[in-house]
This record gives C-alpha cells, sequence and structure tokens, in this order.
C-alpha cells in the first residue's frame, strides 16, 4: 500500500517503508541475508549490487525510521556508537562541538579517547541551561549535540530554543533522541538538524539486536551519510534490521504502556523511606517538569534514585528478583543498573560527580510488565 502523507504516527510505525513482498506478497519485509546480487548484464541490474552498499531489509527499515522521525531520509548502522561516528565524519581537524556535559559514558568515550586524537575539539555544557550554549561557542563550531533526556540525570532541553541558539551561529544541532524515541519527541520538528538513536534500544525494544540509525534533514547531509555508510561499511545487517522493524511496528504501545509504568513506579519510589530521592521528569518537582509536559509525549521509561552509598547499592542490586541487572534500557522488561559502575564508568569520576551521578545511584528501564509486580521487587529489595 501507498502510505497518505497524512497519515498517523501509530499508522507509520506500521506501514511506512514497507510493500508486501512482490513475488509472494508477503506482508512482511523479507530478511534478505545476501553478500552480493546477480547482474543480468554488464552494468545491468535491479538496483542492488553489493550486500554492503544496498540491501532491502536496511533500506526498508531506513524508509520506516526516517517517516516516524519526519526526516528526509536515515541510515542505520552496526551500532549506536557506530552512527554517532559516521556524524563525526562530516567534520575535520580543528572542528569543534559544543556537547551536553552529562552525554553518555561511551559518547564520552568515543569524543575524548578517539575523536579528539585526530584533531577534533569538545566543550562540555549543562544544554538544560540555555545560558551556557551560546558562551561555549567558537568561530570554529560546528555542532552542537544534545541528549535530552540525558543519563542519568534526565535533564531536559529545550531543543526549540537551544536550536534557535545554534542556528544563529550557523551550527547544526544533533539529538540523541534513544532515551525519549520519536514517540515521545521528534527533535527535527523541534528544530534539530540531525537526530541518531541506538536502535538496540526502544526502537528495537526486545533486546535481542544492536544497533543505531542517523537521520537527516538536510539534502547535504543525506548525501555525505550515504557516502559514508558505504564507504566506512559498519552497516546495520539483514537480521538486525529485520528485528527492529518489528520493534518499530509495537512501538507506540509499548511507550504508552512504559510511561504509564515509569510515572507510577516514580510515584512509589518516591514515597519509599529507604529512598534518599528519586529523578524522574513526570514527578512535579522535578526542575524540568512543565518543560517535559510541553516538550514531551509522557516523560519516559527511565527513573534515577539514590540509596545514599556504594555500599548500600551493593546490597539493593542483587535483591531484585523481577528487574534484572543489566547494561541497557527499553526493552519490554524491566532492566536495573549502577550508573557510576556501569553505564558511566568511562567518566572521571571527578566528571561525574560534578554532573549529580553519586556512588548511590541507581537507574531503572522501566518495562512493560504489570505495574504491581514491579511495585513487590522495589518493596522487597528495599525491605
Amino acid at each position: 500500500m501507498k502510505l497518505k502523507d497524512t497519515a498517523r504516527f501509530n499508522t507509520v510505525c506500521i506501514h511506512a517503508g514497507q510493500i508486501p513482498d512482490p513475488t509472494t506478497g508477503a506482508i512482511i519485509t523479507p530478511i534478505y541475508q545476501t553478500s552480493t546480487y546477480v547482474q543480468e548484464g554488464l552494468g545491468q541490474h535491479k538496483g542492488f549490487e553489493y550486500g554492503r552498499t544496498q540491501n532491502p531489509t536496511r533500506m526498508a527499515l531506513e524508509a520506516n525510521v526516517a517517516a516516524i522521525e519526519a526526516g528526509t531520509a536515515a541510515f542505520a548502522f552496526a551500532s549506536g556508537m557506530a552512527a554517532i561516528d559516521a556524524i563525526l565524519t562530516r567534520l575535520e581537524a580543528g572542528d569543534h562541538l559544543v556537547v551536553g556535559d552529562n552525554t553518555y559514558g561511551g559518547t564520552f568515550r568515543l569524543f575524548e579517547r578517539v575523536r579528539r586524537k585526530f584533531g577534533l575539539d569538545f566543550t562540555y555544557v549543562d544544554t538544560s541551561r540555555l545560558d551556557q550554549i551560546e558562551p561555549a561557542f567558537t568561530k570554529k563550531t560546528k555542532y552542537l549535540f544534545i541528549e535530552t533526556p540525558t543519563n542519568p540525570m534526565l535533564r531536559i532541553t529545550d531543543l526549540p530554543a537551544a536550536s534557535a541558539i545554534a542556528h544563529r551561529h550557523g551550527v547544526r544541532v544533533v539529538v540523541d533522541n534513544t532515551f525519549a524515541s520519536p514517540y515521545i519527541q521528534r527533535p527535527l520538528e523541534l528544530g534539530a538538524d540531525i537526530v541518531t538513536h541506538s536502535t538496540t534500544k526502544f526502537l528495537n525494544g526486545h533486546s535481542d539486536s544492536v544497533g543505531g540509525i542517523n537521520i537527516l534533514k538536510h539534502a547535504d547531509d543525506v548525501e555525505w551519510m550515504k557516502f559514508v555508510q558505504n564507504a566506512a561499511g559498519a552497516i546495520l545487517g539483514p537480521m538486525d534490521s529485520w528485528l527492529v522493524l518489528r520493534g518499530t511496528k509495537t512501538l507506540p504501545i509499548r511507550i504508552e504502556r512504559t510511561n504509564a509504568n515509569a510515572l507510577a513506579l516514580a510515584e512509589h519510589l518516591a514515597r519509599h523511606p529507604k529512598v534518599k530521592s528519586v529523578i524522574y521528569p513526570g514527578l512535579p518537582y522535578h526542575p524540568h517538569h512543565d518543560l517535559a509536559k510541553k516538550q514531551m509525549r509522557g516523560f519516559g521509561g527511565l527513573i534515577t534514585f539514590d540509596v545514599g552509598s556504594l555500599d548500600a547499592a551493593k546490597k539493593v542490586l542483587p535483591r531484585f528478583k523481577l528487574m534484572s541487572l543489566a547494561e541497557s534500557l527499553g526493552g519490554v522488561e524491566t532492566l536495573i543498573s549502577h550508573p557510576a559502575v556501569m553505564t558511566h564508568a568511562s567518566v572521571p569520576p571527578d566528571r561525574r560527580g560534578a554532573i549529580g551521578i553519586t556512588d548511590g545511584m541507581i537507574r531503572i528501564s522501566v518495562g512493560i510488565e504489570d505495574i504491581d509486580d514491579l511495585k513487590d521487587d522495589v518493596d522487597q529489595a528495599l525491605g
């Protein structure tokens, strides 16, 4: 079927980029597990030459996510970090980026320990404080790199306002939208120029695939990303592409349930006597609660709470029975992790402290289980 331009979000998730298989009529996009394609003659082919350059399953996913994020085109990579690294290939030695200071630990590691060696420069500021963005710009600044909500402090950046500041200086805005998902916010519609996702998380939603994707607005970025994807070759394979396509079909109903569960669990944690503090944008006392209500469609599936010390965290974490202690987020099952030891271990302790990441901090990625079972697991683990 041809999708109408006016199709609504839930319909786009299911149908965009996908047509019944022309050979069999299969309604689900096949897994084209092939490395190459037979050509009818020299220079005569059916639009497909080599598996790194084109794959119908991957291309269906890219068209699907481009539509979901309201972008011009999308390009899928072997991991979220490979996708972010591909964005940096547009830059040259001496170029400068302004980056959110609470960026994911893996992103910080890539920027500081890999890309800085090749001449890129980075300045880290709290992008949720708009007054910190403009003073950080230099004549060499090319990108403003934002995560919102941040990991794990769940700060929210005003994307239209931050984008307006950047564009006045000719700076393009890159938003890592992994934590929110496009169900909750679509940064390209809020002023951003490039959106990136770890497809491993909410887009896939089932904890069985690793990947990344970049969604572009501008034609020059599209052409460069198409070239780099083929030239560098860090592509997403057909099986993983198929798994993410399966995930995007249920994205709306999964996030609706995740939003509801997370808000209820955050309120439950906030009332618990063993919990020192709770960070969740849906709680009225969160400093960016009003902005989150305005900019986001729900408050997301991530909660951060503090039990007071590393010793307390070490005692509590093994006691959870339903929630699994594991890296990652965004799956149908609830995962629990310790940022200082796990996701942000690559960030120096003094930087973690300055951001507010304490040793007693625990992060929950809330799944779609029965909320009463999740509350009971919290109570028995903290009891």
